[in-house]
C-alpha cells in the first residue's frame, strides 16, 4: 500500500459506484480493506446512503464519493491538523 495509513472502503455488493471506487484505488496502487456495510446494522445505518466511503483508520477522516485518484492521493497524504 502507498503510505502507511490503513484505509477502509465502505460499500456493499452489487453497488456499481463501489466497484468504480475500488477500480480507482487499484489504478492508484492503493490498498484498502473492503467493508460490506450490509453485514452490520450500525454501518448500514451510518453509510447506507453515502457509499462508497473511504476512511482513514489512523484519524477517522472520511472521503465520500465521488472521488478520483488525485482526491485519494490528497486524502491519504494530507497532514493532520496541529
Amino acid at each position: 500500500m502507498k503510505g502507511e495509513k490503513e484505509l477502509l472502503l465502505y460499500g456493499t455488493n452489487f453497488c456499481h459506484l463501489c466497484e468504480q471506487a475500488a477500480e480507482i484505488l487499484h489504478a492508484a496502487n492503493v490498498n484498502a480493506e473492503y467493508i460490506d456495510i450490509a453485514e452490520d446494522d450500525a454501518l448500514l445505518e451510518k453509510y447506507g446512503t453515502r457509499i462508497p466511503v473511504l476512511r482513514r483508520d489512523d484519524n477517522g477522516e472520511e472521503l465520500g464519493w465521488p472521488f478520483d485518484a488525485a482526491a485519494v492521493e490528497s486524502f491519504i497524504y494530507a497532514r493532520p491538523p496541529n
